[in-house]
């Protein structure tokens, strides 16, 4: 059997909420122009809180929903573009606030979509039988690195953490994967160490809406499945407008494509088990149910994970 399943999943939120009308009067927009161009009405921002600390919290949520021995897990892997520190690892944070002696850790430096090499990183090694049950986490600190005096970019960023519990499934569920990198295209959104995030926007808009179909149309092609076959996609939350295109492109209803960057904003490698948290809170996702999880971002990276949950 090689099939896996999300056994739990958590969250954490930073406390200060920053609203479109907060960013309204410093960059002398208003808000509706503000949700106009992204979508998105709140977003959230660390005030003393580290990036483990967060990664921390969004998995103590998940260990408090559900009844499981925290020692039982093999492998951590946490993925983020705002880590502070070279080493150790986020990871290893978690590995020491949970006091577990016996874990691999693991950092994935992936661009935006980082969340979806981690999650395909560890449905493998579950596979191959050299782990049992991982934690999946992706965290941002975003405005730590946003620049300030580019609204084009301030006005999306959010802070956040999302963690996912996966193991081995008891019953056959499909799982097809397909993960691209660009590193030609590479310059396009950056962050230096210690810098601030730099985005070409129209490069960008016009990658994530032509690769994403493309990816998505193979990631089918390579699957037994057509799009009727799935029940939602769950995109990065990126920037609805983004969303919105590559529904058009996929000639889908924006309906099946999952979204809650209005009241989130965009949380990078966060915001897709952000997403999937709501989405199985919401008891929007039942066993036999076919989701296509979406990333892409900087690196270039682009990913899809087509997976029954």
């Amino acid at each position: 059997m090689d099939s896996i399943e999300i056994l739990a999943s958590g969250v954490y939120l930073p406390k200060k909420v920053v609203t479109n009308e907060k960013l309204a009067l410093r960059y002398g927009m208003n808000s509706e122009e503000i949700y106009s161009k992204t979508g998105i009405e709140n977003r959230y921002y660390v005030e003393n809180e580290k990036i483990e600390d967060i990664a921390i919290s969004a998995v103590k949520h998940l260990l408090d929903d559900i009844n499981f021995d925290k020692n039982k897990i093999d492998m951590i892997i946490v993925t983020s573009t705002s880590t502070n520190k070279l080493m150790p690892g986020i990871s290893y944070f978690v590995q020491k606030e949970l006091k577990l002696e016996n874990c691999m850790c693991l950092d994935v430096l992936a661009g935006c979509s980082g969340y979806i090499n981690a999650f395909d990183i560890a449905r493998n090694y579950i596979v191959l039988g050299k782990i049992k049950y991982a934690l999946v986490i992706g965290c941002e600190v975003l405005s730590k690195y946003t620049d300030f005096e580019d609204k084009n970019t301030a006005i999306i960023f959010s802070d956040g953490a999302g963690a996912t519990l996966i193991g081995k499934s008891g019953a056959k569920k499909e799982y097809v994967s397909l993960i691209q990198s660009n590193g030609l295209d590479g310059h396009i959104l950056t962050c230096e160490h210690e810098k601030k995030i730099y985005m070409d926007g129209k490069a960008i808009y016009k990658y994530a809406v032509t690769d994403t179909v493309n990816n998505i149309n193979q990631l089918l092609e390579n699957s037994k499945y057509e799009l009727e076959d799935i029940k939602y996609i769950v995109p990065h939350q990126s920037n609805i407008r983004i969303i919105q295109k590559i529904a058009s492109r996929l000639n889908i209803d924006i309906s099946k494509m999952y979204t809650n960057l209005q009241d989130i904003g965009n949380t990078f490698c966060a915001s897709i088990p952000i997403a999937l948290h709501e989405m199985r809170k919401k008891q929007l996702l039942h066993s036999g149910d076919r989701i296509i999880l979406l990333g892409y971002g900087g690196g270039l990276n682009l990913g899809s994970i087509l997976m029954e949950v």
